[in-house]
């Protein structure tokens, strides 16, 4: 517990509480019931992303009276904010799935704004779903202010007929129902079970892949993030946290000296060896951003080539959040990792101690069962793999964990969508044909606008029982919960003039997960005598509102789909101000 009065002169929230000027913002405080010696301290923002769009958000504001109680411990003063949330299980399948992506931009820019015209000195972030993770984390980047972030928690698995199942059950469910092998009755029952408690979607989805990043990249406490939403434990975390972003403050360690490049690509290492959402090939370069340093697709994809996938999770393996928490969480895997060298131990954590610090503290060793000992993976390579050639020169992304050598190659004709509804019509209707490459395009972040998730699609597929037997390409983005071999993040866009927006029906793809290579059998001159007939991108209905915004601003998605310059760009730190 920090002691003592807190010399505030270098400190933001200076210009809202000290001196004879600031008088009337003082009487607010007082307003709200803060005593004068509360008005001294350091004010530290509790952003959450509270809602009740989901099971993933609605703890959220519980386990934000725990934050601010270990911040009150630590002498700080907390001011509790709310951001948004566009919650993809809810937005999947249907229209609301542009506003996703574009929601992760409009996180980091309200607790920006809300920090920035509140003269808060620190943050404690807590977010649950896909989007809100590294919006948040982005929010605590661009401010580097210091930062800890909390994560609200994994759902409980349901059970049913003696299994464990998730949501992604329900969606596989539903292209199951289509091909007439499960009823109405059947699937009325697993909707009902599948998601029995508060948290964030409890396989290796995009949450949990991010909430392991949050630890590995160090702005998290460790294995803060295993806990299932509705366990008490989470409630220690948040005093934890509480506590630690007042040491930070004291020591001065903001957000920017513990994102760095070595702090990424320990980040990356835990996605791959996860088998994590292939959406962090996107979030991460986004995070990157904030700190201005290049690490684009290409860097996220070389770490997962060379990283061996050895956590067996849902979707492409057997367990779910939970059980890895029960196997020791985040840390036993970082100190598997440490044994074949591919930690970077030097970077500075949430704690004021190094990676390596922390590792040395962890007894725990591998359970064999979900997490594997690094020297007998699952397979050799990370669990998502990037891909480059002549249809994605700006890169593409897809996720193998679960899937055998044989099943990471394949060649067949093209059959071209020239958006989502298109396809999932197609789909529902049996009329695509297996050996066939399905192409989605027009729906990455410009032209869709808003780049969706293709899980309604993914899921009916293999339901269907066809996910071995055709494949899909989009430049769009997939659930972190898709299986079977489906390519997403192929830049550029077809909006932008891209390759996948020249296709035709019948042009022969080839993917190989193995090489990293994704190409179309056409010559150069064919493609550019193509480029040249282009009529342009798709008109869409969004001409104006957030949509149409976002759609102006948004940057390629090799570099994270980002919104603006970014921190290579900026003149001044708004800790500094």
């Amino acid at each position: 517990m920090l002691k003592g009065k807190w010399d505030k002169s270098r400190l933001p929230s200076r210009h809202v509480t000290e001196g004879p000027a600031r008088a009337p913002h003082r009487s607010y405080y007082y307003a709200m019931g803060l005593s004068e010696e509360e008005i001294a301290q350091p004010f530290v923002g509790v952003a959450t992303c509270w809602n009740e769009a989901a099971p993933c958000n609605i703890a959220l504001n519980r386990q934000a009276q725990a934050v601010k109680l270990g911040v009150k411990h630590a002498n700080g003063t907390p001011r509790e904010f709310t951001t948004i949330t566009v919650t993809d299980g809810i937005a999947m399948g249907h229209e609301g799935m542009r506003s996703s992506l574009a929601s992760r931009e409009a996180i980091a820019d309200t607790v920006e704004l809300t920090m920035r015209g509140h003269g808060y000195d620190a943050i404690v972030g807590l977010a649950g779903c896909d989007k809100s993770l590294p919006g948040m984390m982005m929010a605590m980047v661009r401010l580097n202010v210091p930062s800890v972030f909390i994560y609200g928690g994994s759902i409980l698995p349901g059970r049913l007929n003696g299994k464990d199942v998730t949501v992604q059950d329900v969606f596989e469910a539903v292209g199951q129902h289509q091909a007439g092998n499960y009823s109405d009755e059947q699937l009325r029952v697993l909707e009902r079970v599948a998601c029995p408690s508060a948290g964030a979607c409890g396989g290796q989805f995009t949450a949990n892949t991010m909430a392991c990043v949050s630890e590995a990249i160090g702005l998290a406490l460790p294995n803060s993030s295993g806990a299932p939403a509705p366990y008490e434990s989470r409630d220690q975390y948040g005093v934890a946290s509480g506590e630690a972003v007042m040491v930070l403050l004291e020591k001065n360690i903001r957000a920017r000296d513990i994102v760095t490049r070595k702090s990424l690509e320990n980040a990356a290492r835990v996605v791959a060896c996860t088998g994590g959402s292939t959406n962090a090939g996107l979030h991460l370069p986004a995070i990157a951003h904030e700190a201005g340093i290049d690490f684009d697709l290409f860097d996220v994809c070389d770490i997962f080539r060379d990283t061996p996938y050895f956590v067996d999770l849902k979707p492409g393996g057997q367990f779910v959040a939970k059980d890895l928490y029960e196997a020791g969480g985040v840390p036993v895997v970082m100190k598997e990792l440490r044994k074949a060298g591919l930690v970077h131990e030097d970077c500075i954590t949430a704690t004021g101690r190094t990676m390596g610090e922390e590792l040395d503290l962890i007894e725990r060793e591998a359970d064999g069962k979900v997490i594997h000992p690094v020297a007998t993976p699952l397979t050799r390579t990370g669990g998502v793999v990037g891909l480059k050639g002549n249809l994605a020169p700006d890169g593409a992304i897809v996720k193998v964990a679960g899937m055998s050598p044989e099943e990471q190659v394949f060649s067949g004709p093209a059959r071209v969508f020239e958006c989502e509804e298109d396809a999932f019509a197609a789909v529902k209707a049996r009329s695509y044909k297996e050996g066939e490459v399905i192409v989605i395009r027009n729906e990455g972040p410009a032209g869709g606008p808003g780049m969706r998730e293709m899980l309604a699609t993914t899921a009916a597929i293999s339901g269907q029982g066809k996910g071995k037997k055709v494949a899909l390409i989009t430049d769009g983005r997939f659930s972190g919960a898709t299986r079977g071999f489906c390519v997403g993040h192929v830049g550029p866009e077809a909006a932008h003039g891209g390759p996948i927006a020249l296709l035709r029906d019948g042009d022969v793809i080839t993917i190989d997960a193995i090489k990293g290579e994704i190409s179309v059998d056409l010559s150069d001159t064919e493609l550019a005598q193509r480029k040249e007939q282009w009529a342009g991108p798709r008109e869409t209905i969004y001409s104006s509102g957030a949509l149409w915004k976002y759609a102006q601003l948004v940057g390629p998605t090799r570099l994270g789909a980002v919104t603006h310059p970014g921190a290579k760009s900026e003149s001044h730190v708004y800790m500094d101000l």
